[in-house]
C-alpha cells in the first residue's frame, strides 16, 4: 500500500453534483479538489507540516457494515490531535443485505427505493457509526439531517462500487470547504513549501519524490532544500503532473510540467534523491541567500522528530518521519526513549540495542524481516513491529506485565523464602557427618541449599531432602520429609521436637518485600513474626 494523490476539476464535480448544488444553492468557487488518498496510520502522519496536518478536510472512511476498527480510532485521534474537520463516508452500503444498485445515483434517491427492510439495516448501522463517534465526543448525523456544519460531523453513505453517494460526498466537501474554511484554503505566495509523500525509482530516471505543494510554487530548474539523513540539496530537473482524475502511482498517465502551483501533488526527479526521507519537509529556494533559510528550516523540523541520545532507552523506527513524530508523541511519559529515526530494522539496531539495559526496539510501519526478527530474539532484545500505534503500546504493556512477572519469580526462585519446620521425635536416621533425620513443614518453604537457624543461631545448611524414598528440591506447608545436613549433630546443635526456620540474609529481606504479594499467608505470617523480634 502506497500513499497516491489525483486532482479532481471543478468541472468534474459540477457535471456529478449540478442538480444538487442548484438545490443547496452552492456557487463553486474553487479551481478544484486535491484528494490524497493513504493507507492505515499514514494519513495523519505523512501529510503534515510544522504545527498540524496539511489536509483542509479529511474523509473518514468507515465500512458501514463492520463500523468502528482500530485504525478508524486511530485515524480519529489524529483528526482530533491536529483539528483537522472532516466528513464520515460510511462505504460498502450496497453491501447490505437485500440493496438494489443505482450506479452513481444520489444516496437518497436511491435509498428511497430501496425495500423497507434493507432501509431499516441501512439506518441500524449508521446509528451504530453514530454512536461509536458520540463515545468519542463527537456529534454526529446522516448529512440530510445536519442543520448546523460547524456543530455536527456528516455522514454520507456510499458504494465505491455502484458510486452511489459520491454526487453528496463531492458537494459537500466542495461546500463546507468554501464556507467554513475559506481561511485555510488562502496560500501563500512565492516559492514553494511541501511534503514528501514518497521516494520511489521511476523508470527512466531513477529516484523520484512524490510531492504534495501546499504553499507558494515551484518551477522547473528552483533549488530544492529537503529533509533526509542528511539535508538533500538539489535542482529540479523535471515535475510531472498526474492528469486530471488519474493517480499519481500510475506512470503511463502523467504530463510533464514547468510550474506547480499550491495545492498540488507532483511527481519530481532531480539529482541525489535517494537520501530524501518520506515524511520530510521541501522548501524551493531561487538563488543562494534563500539556501541557508531553507536549511535552517528544514533541519529544525527534522530536528523535532529525530532523536539520538547517549542514555539508556527504546529504539523508535518508522517508515516516515510523519509517523515517527506520532510514534515519539505517543510513547512520549511511557518509555524513555535512547534512538527515534526513519527506516527499517537492521542488524546494526539489534546489535547496539544489546548492549544497553531493558534493551527494546519499537518497529512502526516498517517491514522487519524474519532473520532481524530471530537476531533480536537470540539476544534477547524485545522488538515490536504493527503498523497500528496502540497495537505496538497494548503489545508493549503486556510485555511489560509479564517481565515484571517473570522478574518477580526470578527474585522468589534466587531468595531465600520463609520457612519452619519441626524436627519428629523418633526419626533420626544418623546423627551426624551427614545428620540425617525427619521433620515436618509447619510454614512456608524449604528448599535444599538453604540454612536454618534456633533462636537466630545458625545451625546449618540442608544438603538434600527426601520425601519417600525420592529426592526433591523443596518441600512446602504439610509435607513430611527426611533432612540431610553436613555441620550437625542430633542432640548438639539439633535436638528432636526442635523448630528451625530458614535464615533470610538482610538483603533477601529487602527483596522479599518487593515480591510480598507472590507469597503464600503462611510466608507473611512468618515475615510479620520476625519482624515483631
Amino acid at each position: 500500500q502506497h500513499i497516491s494523490s489525483s486532482y479532481v476539476p471543478i468541472k468534474t464535480i459540477e457535471n456529478l453534483c449540478g442538480p444538487l448544488l442548484k438545490q443547496f444553492k452552492i456557487d463553486l468557487k474553487i479551481p478544484g479538489l486535491l484528494v490524497i488518498d493513504t493507507p492505515g496510520h499514514e494519513a495523519f502522519t505523512t501529510l503534515r507540516k510544522r504545527g498540524g496536518a496539511i489536509a483542509d478536510l479529511a474523509i473518514l472512511i468507515v465500512d458501514i457494515n463492520e463500523g468502528f476498527q482500530p485504525q478508524t480510532e486511530e485515524s480519529l485521534n489524529y483528526l482530533k490531535q491536529f483539528k483537522t474537520p472532516f466528513i464520515v463516508a460510511a462505504t460498502k452500503v450496497d453491501r447490505i443485505m437485500g440493496w438494489a444498485p443505482h450506479p452513481e445515483a444520489f444516496f437518497l434517491t436511491s435509498f428511497s427505493q430501496q425495500p423497507k427492510r434493507t432501509q431499516d439495516e441501512v439506518e441500524e448501522k449508521l446509528y451504530k457509526i453514530v454512536g461509536q463517534l458520540g463515545q468519542a465526543g463527537i456529534n454526529a448525523d446522516r448529512y440530510d439531517r445536519v442543520d448546523d456544519y460547524t456543530k455536527k460531523i456528516t455522514i454520507v453513505p456510499i458504494s465505491s462500487t455502484t458510486g452511489e453517494g459520491f454526487p453528496e460526498l463531492l458537494m459537500l466537501l466542495t461546500g463546507i470547504s468554501q464556507k467554513f474554511l475559506k481561511d485555510r484554503l488562502e496560500v501563500e505566495k512565492g516559492t514553494g513549501k511541501g511534503t514528501v509523500l514518497e521516494v520511489k525509482e521511476f523508470k527512466g530516471l531513477g529516484a523520484t519524490i512524490d510531492v504534495v505543494v501546499y504553499d507558494g510554487e515551484i518551477k522547473k530548474g528552483d533549488t530544492l532544500v529537503i529533509g533526509g539523513e542528511k539535508t538533500v540539496i538539489t535542482k529540479v530537473k523535471a515535475m510531472m503532473k498526474p492528469k486530471p482524475l488519474h493517480d499519481i502511482r500510475v506512470e503511463k498517465q502523467f504530463e510533464n510540467v514547468d510550474l506547480v502551483t499550491a495545492a498540488d501533488g507532483v511527481k519530481i526527479s532531480a539529482p541525489g534523491l535517494d537520501k530524501v526521507i518520506a515524511g520530510s519537509p521541501l522548501r524551493a529556494v531561487r538563488n543562494d541567500k534563500e539556501i541557508e533559510k531553507a536549511k535552517q528550516e528544514v533541519e529544525k523540523e527534522m530536528d523535532e522528530v529525530v532523536i539520538e541520545t547517549d542514555h539508556d532507552g527504546a529504539l523508535l523506527k518508522a517508515d516516515t518521519l510523519g509517523s515517527l513524530e506520532a510514534l515519539v508523541k505517543s510513547f512520549k511519559g511511557m518509555v524513555n526513549v535512547r534512538k527515534a529515526n526513519v527506516g527499517t530494522v537492521t542488524k546494526s539496531d539489534v546489535m547496539e540495542m544489546k548492549a544497553h539495559d531493558d534493551p527494546i526496539i519499537f518497529a512502526f510501519g516498517v517491514k522487519v524481516s524474519p532473520d532481524i526478527k530471530k537476531l533480536a530474539q537470540d539476544n534477547n532484545v524485545a522488538l515490536f513491529d504493527s503498523n497500528v500505534i496502540y497495537k505496538l503500546i497494548d503489545e508493549h504493556g503486556k510485555w511489560k506485565q509479564d517481565a515484571i512477572k517473570r522478574a518477580q519469580d526470578a527474585t522468589l526462585r534466587k531468595v531465600t523464602r520463609p520457612g519452619r519446620i519441626r524436627v519428629l521425635h523418633g526419626y533420626v536416621f544418623r546423627q551426624s557427618k551427614p545428620a540425617v533425620f525427619g521433620v515436618e513443614v509447619l510454614k512456608g518453604i524449604v528448599r535444599t541449599g538453604y540454612r536454618l537457624h534456633k533462636k537466630g543461631k545458625v545451625v546449618g545448611e540442608i544438603k538434600e531432602l527426601q520425601m519417600e524414598g525420592n529426592n526433591v528440591s523443596e518441600i512446602k506447608t504439610g509435607d513430611k520429609a527426611a533432612v540431610s545436613m553436613e555441620d550437625v549433630t542430633i542432640g548438639k546443635q539439633v535436638l528432636e521436637g526442635d523448630i528451625l526456620d530458614n535464615f533470610i540474609v538482610e538483603h533477601h529481606k529487602a527483596e522479599l518485600e518487593k515480591v510480598k504479594h507472590k507469597l503464600t499467608p503462611e510466608e507473611r505470617e512468618l515475615i510479620a513474626e520476625n519482624q515483631e523480634k
